[in-house]
């Protein structure tokens, strides 16, 4: 028997990511977007979503731009950003709300790496200890691990990306891979990472059994949502309002009673 013929099938990760975002994105999302699509070579772009009530739409919109896993943006009022990692048509999908986000251009950091690049991927090793932690590494790595065989990717790897996990958030970091010191090029080997951008958090909301849809496997008992927030802030105020003028009404009150009767030998009664 032939050597060649004895050995395994190699399996080929053909992982491809389409991208896309609803109406009302901001800015500073697009640049996030854009960021994205320069860490993630195997990542193809779509036109925004028309309509938020139609995320069953997407796994279609996938499976006709032949990717097998989604990134998509949803918009909100206020600048609230949500963001679905789901792995299509099948499932499962993550909803996750992002906050302090920090694109390139904002960081202005002297990191830098090549475009088109393959990154490394480092997770917290709490991601290990819970079942979401583990789903969400999964799809996680079909979405941020760039293929070896991707269209556009370069053969090299001089970046990181890591996912670290704090007060139940997922943090977001890219660094570059220094081979040697900036302040002597001409010394022994020393690696170090300088951060790249960008940077954000992601606070996990629910993860479904299905593409953007199906039952729930798990909710997050901790997230409150950004429009919660507002909604408490504005009862505070109000509360803050009617206090005051309780407060206003007492202290007429208080004066009222404490007024004293009119005098038998004031001025008006002993010359009237």
């Amino acid at each position: 028997m032939d050597v060649d013929e004895a050995a395994p099938p190699r399996k080929r990760n053909k992982q491809r990511v389409l991208m896309l975002s609803s109406r009302g994105v901001t800015h500073r999302m697009r640049h996030l977007m854009n960021d994205l699509e320069t860490l993630l070579p195997h990542v193809k772009k779509d036109s925004k979503l028309d309509s938020k009530q139609q995320l069953q739409l997407l796994p279609e919109l996938a499976d006709l731009n032949n990717c097998n896993n989604t990134l998509y943006f949803e918009a909100r009022r206020h600048e609230d950003l949500y963001m679905w990692a789901a792995k299509t048509p099948n499932g499962p999908s993550i909803k996750m709300h992002v906050q302090n986000i920090h694109t390139m251009d904002e960081l202005k950091m002297t990191g830098n790496c090549l475009k088109g690049s393959r990154g490394l991927l480092s997770f917290d090793k709490g991601f290990d200890d819970t079942e979401w932690g583990r789903l969400t590494k999964e799809v996680f790595t079909h979405i941020f691990g760039v293929p070896p065989g991707a269209r556009k990717a370069k053969p090299f790897i001089d970046h990181i990306l890591t996912f670290s996990l704090l007060d139940n958030k997922i943090w977001f970091r890219n660094y570059q891979i220094l081979e040697k010191d900036p302040l002597q090029p001409n010394g022994p080997p020393q690696t170090s990472l300088i951060e790249i951008g960008p940077r954000f958090v992601l606070t996990p909301i629910r993860i479904f059994e299905g593409a953007f849809s199906g039952a729930t496997v798990f909710s997050n008992p901790e997230f409150v949502s950004p429009a919660s927030v507002r909604a408490a802030i504005r009862r505070e105020k109000g509360d803050k309002y009617r206090n005051r003028k309780d407060a206003e009404v007492e202290q007429a009150r208080r004066k009222e009673s404490h007024k004293r009767g009119e005098d038998e030998l004031a001025v008006s009664k002993v010359f009237a």
